[in-house]
């Protein structure tokens, strides 16, 4: 009977011993796992599914692990060298101009050969493979402009491809100094590259050889100051090829470069002599470092003493003085105030109570330093209460009692605010810029009567 069972049943469960707490736990686990895998279809189609799933994680080789690290490494060079192979040479680029302009189509506008869609397939077909890339219906469509006859200039084609083909043989190049494979450069990869590009410049021909190091230094700075806004210490390869300043070094290699674009060029030797003679010149006590007082004569010397104390709280210094480095990044947030890299830097200087805004009481606070000086040049000082109101008017922030870093790059006055706080002379022009902007109206009459 049935009875009988569940009563035998109930005494052996009686006089059973007791299970302990972990045993307990992997039954229920056990049983959680059955009841799981039998409501999501069995373990058959799990594991299916499972194989199906392309692997996408990779591993990078411990630093013990050699052999794997060598393999790794002779891997990529062997792509890379393959993808170099793949670009155009010098020979495939010459008979790519010869094929264009043996299929120009008239007429042509001025001294500008065009070509047609039709004439343009029928040079991708003679090219070669390497060139099939090039001439597509996109491509075709990207370079027509307004031409009458459906037409693209065959030179802005040309200007093209040989562009397309440099950023390739660059991007291989960088990439070779790429150390961990991940697509980015770290400091002294950069350092590498620029010290070996050195002597393919004809520009730099004059530098001696033990200012390698340092020119190495400034320019590597600009990169890093502009393109590691977070201080990572690694900069993407991407961002290196799609901003300018591998244009302005490679510029170097034109032998004719004009004096004035050598000028305004942060890589050329000029401008990186510029630099570290005046780090030399502050540097009265010549120990190689600078204090906050040879800091205080930098370009005018009307930087104010609470700026300068924020720059030596908030960068990296050495018992309290800066090195050459630290010094370039304070030269380029000065130097391109327009930039929002240099306003981020020189934001967190005036942001003293690290709230993300600065508000009335953290402008009041540079301010009156402007005011002191103000006083000690004899001039009398300006309200504070009517600069706050310019400020905040030519900001406009969204919140009208605070100014934050993007309302400060959005207002495009970014600059004019940083240099009526920090500089005695950046406000002096902005306080004089009506007298200033008639002057230079007046110079520019007096030299067109002349």
């Amino acid at each position: 009977m049935d009875w009988k069972r569940s009563l035998r049943n109930r005494l052996a469960a009686r006089c059973a011993p007791k299970k302990s707490e972990q045993e307990l736990k992997d039954e229920e686990m056990e049983l959680f796992t059955k009841y799981y895998v039998e409501w999501k279809g069995g373990r058959a189609s799990v594991s299916t599914s499972y194989a199906n799933i392309p692997r996408f994680y990779y591993r990078l080789p411990a630093e013990d692990e050699v052999l794997l690290q060598k393999l790794r490494e002779e891997s990529r060079a062997v792509f890379l060298q393959r993808k170099s192979r793949e670009l155009l040479d010098n020979e495939e680029l010459q008979n790519l101009w010869f094929l264009l302009d043996k299929h120009q189509t008239s007429p042509m506008i001025g001294e500008e050969a065009m070509i047609n869609y039709e004439n343009f397939l029928k040079v991708g077909e003679k090219a070669g493979p390497k060139c099939k890339q090039f001439f597509t219906a996109k491509i075709f469509a990207k370079l027509l402009h307004n031409d009458p006859y459906g037409r693209i200039s065959i030179m802005q084609f040309f200007n093209y491809v040989m562009r397309k083909v440099w950023l390739h043989q660059t991007r291989i190049g960088l990439s070779l100094y790429d150390v961990a494979g991940q697509g980015y450069l770290r400091e002294s990869d950069l350092e590498n590259y620029i010290l070996e590009l050195i002597p393919t410049l004809p520009q730099l021909d004059g530098l001696e050889k033990s200012f390698y190091s340092f020119y190495v230094c400034t320019a590597v700075r600009k990169f890093f100051f502009f393109l590691d806004p977070l201080r990572t210490g690694k900069i993407k390869i991407q961002d290196i090829l799609a901003c300018s300043f591998l244009d302005d070094l490679l510029e170097l290699r034109d032998e004719e470069l004009s004096k004035e674009s050598q000028e305004t060029n942060w890589f050329s030797a000029p401008s990186a002599l510029r630099v570290y003679g005046q780090y030399l010149n502050l540097d009265k006590d010549h120990n190689g470092m600078l204090s906050k007082e040879e800091l205080s004569r930098y370009g005018t010397g009307t930087l104010t003493n609470i700026f300068l104390d924020r720059v030596f709280q908030e960068c990296l210094t050495y018992d309290g003085e800066m090195d050459y480095k630290t010094y370039l990044d304070f030269v380029l947030a000065l130097e391109n105030r327009k930039e929002p890299a240099a306003l981020q830097y020189i934001f967190k200087l005036l942001d003293i109570e690290n709230k993300g805004y600065l508000n009335v009481f953290s402008l009041n606070y540079f301010f009156r330093a402007i005011q002191e000086q103000m006083k000690i040049h004899g001039q009398e000082p300006v309200s504070f209460q009517d600069v706050k109101d310019e400020i905040f008017d030519m900001v406009k922030p969204k919140d009208p009692y605070k100014i934050s870093l993007q309302d400060l790059i959005n207002s495009s006055q970014g600059d004019t605010v940083t240099s009526i706080l920090i500089d005695l002379n950046g406000f002096w022009t902005y306080e004089n810029r009506e007298v200033l902007v008639a002057s230079d109206n007046d110079s520019a009459a007096d030299a067109d009567d002349t």
